[in-house]
């Protein structure tokens, strides 16, 4: 297998029905004037642009897993001397697969460390090997460019009152709630590999898998306001032998795959897939 045969870009497609991230959602409200926004007027169609910061966490968070299922310890991601919120949380984690900051690292100028520490980087200048890039999204489908990792969504400032248990209150409201949400998204997130190495591409399919797995459970849910039915997420990776206008395809609602597409897909399920795990096992049997 040549690694040379898929590029450096990797295309996860994301569905859910309902997103709430911690880290809010910039949107772009340029056509909804103040005080005269209209959700079903035309002209006022919000799109927008999800951070990074969640959906990094959640696919780090997934592949730890993967990590240590194989029965390797994952780098754990904050500093053995911060102020943790919970005492005796950071030497429970150690006990719980994984290993300090920076610990399967001899010299940070040379060596690679675990696979975690090398995708995701670590000590000060020190970056990942895997660039995690934003969502833009619009409700507009036409306006989306997925191999730009765009994605299709419907935002919405959800407001909801928390009102007094009171009977004697007749309901009145506590105070109020606002959520950013975008509902129905589907679309691609781009991640770029600086450095390709076949264990990367194989933790990534297995954490995606592991995703599918575990969809509901609430620990792999992606985003907050995950007791409300939000971020359980549809993830796969898609064909890296696509080519744009395949990848664009998969999108189209009104095509199916070409002959092309499902040939690439058996080639894919056959012979790349099974190698770049392989990879990824043989990097975690070395050790971190």
């Amino acid at each position: 297998m040549q690694t040379d045969e898929i590029g450096s870009d990797l295309y996860v497609r994301l569905q859910t029905d309902l997103l709430v991230i911690g880290d809010s959602i910039m949107t772009d409200r340029h056509h909804a004037s103040n005080g005269n926004y209209q959700a079903d007027d035309p002209q006022n169609q919000i799109g927008g642009i999800i951070p990074a910061f969640s959906l990094s966490g959640w696919l780090r968070h997934g592949m730890e897993a993967v990590v240590q299922q194989y029965g390797g310890t994952a780098c754990h991601p904050g500093e053995a001397n911060a102020n943790f919120m919970r005492s005796d949380v950071y030497e429970r984690d150690l006990d719980d697969g994984y290993h300090k900051k920076g610990a399967c690292i001899d010299d940070p100028e040379d060596d690679a460390g675990c696979v975690i520490f090398d995708l995701f980087g670590g000590f000060g200048d020190i970056p990942g090997k895997m660039m995690r890039r934003p969502i833009q999204f619009s409700p507009v489908r036409s306006n989306v460019d997925y191999t730009r990792g765009q994605a299709e969504g419907h935002y919405r400032q959800l407001s909801r009152n928390v009102v007094s248990r009171n009977d004697e209150d007749h309901r009145k409201p506590l105070r109020n709630a606002e959520i950013d949400a975008v509902a129905n998204l589907d679309g691609t997130w781009h991640l770029s590999l600086r450095e390709m190495k076949p264990a990367f591409v194989g933790l990534l399919i297995e954490a995606l898998d592991f995703f599918d797995a575990h969809k509901t459970d609430f620990m792999h849910q992606l985003g907050g306001a995950r007791n409300f039915g939000a971020g359980i997420v549809e993830c796969a990776l898609i064909n890296p032998l696509y080519e744009e206008r395949e990848l664009k395809r998969v999108f189209n609602r009104g095509k199916g795959n070409t002959n092309a597409m499902d040939e690439k897909d058996e080639q894919w399920a056959a012979e790349f897939q099974p190698a770049f795990v392989d990879a990824l096992t043989e990097r975690i049997s070395e050790g971190p």
